[in-house]
C-alpha cells in the first residue's frame, strides 16, 4: 500500500512538473515562439480580443471556463511570443495586443502564397482551355 502512495506520489510530481513546465522553449526562435502560440484556440480567441482594446486578466477570463491561473498560463506564452505586453496602471496589469510577430509570419508565409497563386493561375488556365474545348465539340456536333 505504501509503495502505490509513492509511487502515486511521484506520478502527481511528474504530472504537476510537467504542467507547470508546459509551454515553449525560451530560446526557440521568434518565429516558432509565435506558431506555437497561435497553435491554441484560447489563445487565438484571446488574441482577437485584445486586438479590440487593452484587457486585463479578469476581463479575458470572461469568455473562457477557464482558471485565472490557465489563463495567465495562456497569457504568459503570448507574452514571450511577443504577441503581447504586459502594461501596469496601479494595481491593474492590462495586456495590449502586438502585431510585430503577425507580420514576421506573413512575411515567411509569402513565398508559399506566391507559390499557390501560380498552381491556381495555372489550374485556371487549364480549366478555360478545357471549356474552350468542351465548347469547340459541341460546336462541330451541331454543325454535323
Amino acid at each position: 500500500m505504501r509503495a502505490d502512495l509513492v509511487r502515486f506520489g511521484l506520478d502527481i510530481y511528474i504530472a504537476t512538473w510537467q504542467y507547470s513546465h508546459m509551454g515553449m522553449n525560451v530560446h526557440a526562435d521568434r518565429l516558432s515562439l509565435a506558431f506555437a502560440a497561435l497553435a491554441d484556440p484560447t489563445r487565438r480567441a484571446m488574441l482577437a480580443r485584445l486586438a479590440s482594446g487593452e484587457a486585463d486578466v479578469s476581463e479575458l477570463m470572461k469568455p473562457f471556463a477557464l482558471s485565472q491561473p490557465t489563463i495567465s498560463k495562456h497569457l504568459n506564452v503570448l507574452e514571450r511570443a511577443g504577441l503581447v505586453i504586459r502594461g501596469r496602471d496601479g494595481q491593474r496589469r492590462p495586456r495590449t495586443f502586438v502585431a510585430n510577430p503577425l507580420k514576421d509570419i506573413a512575411d515567411w508565409m509569402e513565398p508559399f502564397r506566391r507559390f499557390w497563386e501560380q498552381k491556381f493561375a495555372g489550374l485556371d488556365d487549364y480549366l478555360k482551355q478545357m471549356q474552350k474545348k468542351e465548347k469547340t465539340r459541341e460546336r462541330t456536333k451541331r454543325s454535323r
